[in-house]
């Protein structure tokens, strides 16, 4: 969550782009702050719950050289760690767990960022190129489908 006098959309942007999940232009109204707390906490709360129901029976998705535990939140390729902010490992673990399938932006949105989250569906192409770039030799995974959103290969 961003709290700043900046208030242009440019400034916006580049602040969910940054992986911020809400962003508040000051002045602002001190019940407004406490209700998108509370919302930012909600959907943290529901997103860990969902991962943990949806993820795998035991926790664990791989794929090829790609291990994604979702109990221990970590993920390895090839063995070697990879650090990965929160949202960048619920985007994975939504893709790992819907393998084969397209996941498109807004479903994306949804699932990682929440429903009530004000994120432009672009904000989701920026974290993808981010988890790739993380993922190194194993970033064919994740598959472009054009004009549509997401997959993750088979």
């Amino acid at each position: 969550m961003m709290l700043t006098a900046k208030g242009e959309e440019v400034d916006k942007i580049v602040g969910f782009e940054l992986g911020a999940e809400d962003y508040i232009t000051k002045p602002f109204s001190p019940r407004e702050l406490v209700l998108r707390v509370k919302a930012v906490l909600k959907r943290a709360s529901e997103a860990a719950e969902a991962g943990a129901a949806g993820a795998a029976t035991a926790g664990v998705m791989s794929a090829g050289p790609i291990r994604l535990d979702t109990e221990r939140h970590r993920v390895t390729v090839d063995g070697a760690v990879v650090e990965l902010s929160n949202i960048e490992f619920r985007l994975l673990a939504a893709l790992m767990g819907s393998r084969g399938r397209v996941l498109t932006r807004d479903v994306l949105l949804d699932s990682v960022w929440g429903h009530d989250c004000f994120v432009t569906p672009r904000t989701v192409d920026t974290h993808v190129r981010r988890v790739r770039a993380k993922l190194g030799p194993a970033a064919g995974y994740v598959e472009t489908v054009r004009g549509v959103g997401y997959r993750f290969g088979e």
